[in-house]
């Protein structure tokens, strides 16, 4: 572990409470990592081959159950090539997402400060560049006798062929594209070696490679909230499976669809966005999230009572409105002043205080459910579903252009979004908020409140 010198707020101490969930961690681009986190990837990725070979593992059940080609029975299930036919089998997406979650917890439990970094093959498209140099992937070539022959298939993607990734609305079609096209495949014939069979997994830049994949299904559910699987659980995680001791948990391929439910958040350009997540401690007493530049915070993240979390910058942190650390929660926000030997610091931006908002927050507010109202007004004839999860979709008596606001019952606004000429609102995202009563304001363009309507987050 680092003993790095560091700058250092602390909120709302507590008796912290071990508990054992989730894991959490900033995936950045592997450019973007420091010195630090490389050298211990690296040695976490090869103390995994002592002991229990959790890279042997993987490798060797991904093989077993790579492709049935249309031979197992109706109700078995296969990682691979089951669109567009079969789509009752199809768990590529989620199954690999889980995957990366797997080796990252195994990661963490070495050092949690550390995670999977991500290689854009649509823009890093060099043989001799630091993705393969020995202080990164480059070691394990020859020590792990990979053989790899890079750039021997010249067929990576182009940001051309992620572009139109992106605007395809039909999530089978998406998924199958994505998978049998060169945005998946290419980085694997590319590679070389062990990438291109099915114990394509035996090498580590599978987990960059497919921490990308995984990132542009990020970026993809995103834009169109329309990821679903038929499914219900999936091979390895459902339930059943042993490894090092430790039955894997039953996982339902619908409940992953959004990274933050497993604490997973993908930086870009210098910026982690941080956001709907809530701090949960159900796998290890204190989730760290560590980035070498910009880590940003607010709209529904928060701290709870009773848990402990931290962000780590080289750089800057900034807390946003929207970021919410409560009172019996330990947050701490660090600045590494000591990185691969180079003195740095930076700001720690945000009020050091419960709620950072406008003070005008926390004036009353007088909430009565909706009465009848005088004239044309439009008025709330449904809001579902009521109690909510993830999204709630707002039906009025008439089309017209509003604001919506939703606040929880402290008074403090955790979000505004503006509709125009429509009868239907829905409000996404909603993930990250804790259960509990939130209030829904609908005002119009002058600014005068409409309607108000309770709702329930479970």
């Amino acid at each position: 572990m680092k003993t790095n010198s560091m700058y250092k707020i602390s909120l709302f101490l507590i008796i912290l409470v071990a508990q054992s969930s989730y894991a959490q961690s900033i995936r950045k681009n592997f450019q973007e990592m420091t010195d630090y986190e490389k050298s211990e990837l690296v040695s976490a990725f090869y103390l995994l081959r002592n002991g229990p070979d959790l890279f042997d593992d993987l490798a060797t059940f991904h093989g077993d159950f790579f492709n049935f080609d249309n031979t197992a029975t109706p109700e078995a299930l296969d990682l691979h090539f089951n669109l567009p036919g079969e789509p009752e089998r199809e768990i590529f997406l989620a199954w690999h997402r889980r995957q990366m979650f797997e080796m990252e917890q195994s990661v963490q439990d070495i050092n949690p400060e550390i995670s999977l970094a991500y290689w854009n093959s649509a823009v890093d498209q060099s043989t001799t560049g630091p993705l393969w140099e020995d202080d990164l992937l480059g070691t394990f070539d020859a020590n792990w006798a990979l053989n790899r022959d890079l750039g021997g298939d010249p067929r990576l993607p182009t940001p051309v062929d992620v572009a139109n990734l992106l605007v395809e609305p039909d999530f089978f079609e998406f998924s199958n594209t994505l998978e049998r096209l060169d945005v998946h495949r290419g980085a694997h014939v590319w590679t070389g070696g062990a990438m291109p069979t099915p114990l394509s997994p035996r090498d580590p830049v599978f987990y960059f490679h497919h921490s990308w994949v995984d990132m542009v299904w990020h970026d993809w559910e995103e834009i169109h909230q329309n990821s679903s699987f038929i499914p219900t659980s999936m091979l390895r995680y459902d339930g059943t499976y042993v490894f090092d001791g430790e039955t894997l948990p039953s996982v339902d391929p619908n409940d992953i669809t959004d990274t933050r439910s497993l604490g997973v958040f993908y930086a870009e350009d210098g910026l982690a966005q941080l956001d709907n997540y809530i701090v949960s401690n159900t796998y290890r007493p204190e989730e760290v999230f560590y980035y070498q530049f910009s880590i940003e915070a607010g709209n529904n993240f928060l701290a709870p009572a009773g848990t402990s979390s931290r962000f780590e910058s080289v750089n800057e942190i900034n807390l946003i409105p929207g970021f919410e650390a409560v009172p019996g929660s330990s947050f701490e926000a660090l600045i590494d002043t000591q990185n691969g030997g180079t003195s740095k610091s930076g700001p720690i931006r945000g009020l050091v205080k419960p709620y950072p908002y406008s003070e005008k927050l926390f004036e009353p507010i007088v909430w009565e459910d909706t009465d009848p109202l005088v004239g044309d007004k439009p008025v709330i004839i449904a809001a579902h579903p009521n109690p909510f999860t993830e999204k709630i979709t707002i039906n009025l008596s008439k089309r017209t252009d509003c604001v919506i606001e939703v606040f929880n019952m402290m008074g403090m606004k955790i979000r505004e979004e503006a509709f125009q000429n429509t009868d239907t609102l829905v409000i996404k995202n909603l993930y990250g908020l804790a259960a509990g009563f939130y209030v829904i304001r609908v005002i119009n363009g002058n600014g005068d409140l409409l309607v108000v309507k309770r709702v329930i987050k479970l």
